[in-house]
């Protein structure tokens, strides 16, 4: 089983980070269990150009470190997104690689109408039976806090042909390293991790 975490926080070793390192120390307490880390921050991604090119060609004309994400997107069984909140969703990087997930979800459309289009290149698969989460952390105690973050995770899921399984998410979480100062989040982390393997 092939688990890909993106990490999303432009921050080091932030608090999301932890958070998705206690996920994957949880899966990987199944044998079975694979892992490919995807750190946002260190990617060259470039804004969707709204061009409508993958609406006919089933992928993205810009040539950029999307190339290397899609692969693993393509493969996995299991993703898991961790992300801090800014103003109420996803950091704009993140974002980017939301927004560029376009490409794969009109490839499988057009794979649907019978346009020709084969299954992803050599090496690479489809899967059946996968699985998206969301780890999130916030500075404030907002009611609505993670609302946008996770109707943007569903529908990013929703997009690759991916089931939300859920999200486990942290208020009153701001400073880099606060999430340690919370233990129990990151043994339930880590359980989330192992019920998410299973």
């Amino acid at each position: 089983m092939l688990l890909v975490a993106i990490y999303g926080s432009p921050r080091k070793k932030g608090n999301t980070d932890l958070m998705a390192d206690a996920f994957i120390e949880g899966a990987s307490s199944s044998a079975e269990v694979r892992t490919e880390r995807i750190y946002v921050r260190d990617l060259d991604i470039s804004g969707c150009l709204g061009c409508g090119h993958c609406d006919e060609a089933g992928r993205c004309v810009q040539k950029d470190d999307m190339e290397k994400v899609y692969p693993l997107l393509d493969s996995a069984d299991r993703v898991v997104m961790a992300s801090p909140i800014y103003f109420y969703g996803l950091p704009g990087q993140l974002k980017l690689l939301v927004d560029r997930s376009q490409a794969p979800y009109m490839r499988r459309e057009l794979i649907k109408k019978g346009a020709g289009f084969a299954a992803p290149a050599q090496g690479q698969r489809f899967v059946l039976g996968r699985k998206g989460f969301l780890l999130g952390a916030g500075a404030t105690r907002g009611k609505r806090l993670f609302e946008c973050s996770i109707l943007t995770a569903k529908y990013f899921f929703d997009a690759l042909d991916i089931a939300w399984a859920g999200e486990l998410c942290f208020r009153e979480i701001d400073e880099k390293g606060a999430i340690l100062h919370h233990p129990a989040a990151l043994d339930e982390c880590r359980k989330a991790g192992r019920d998410f393997v299973r």
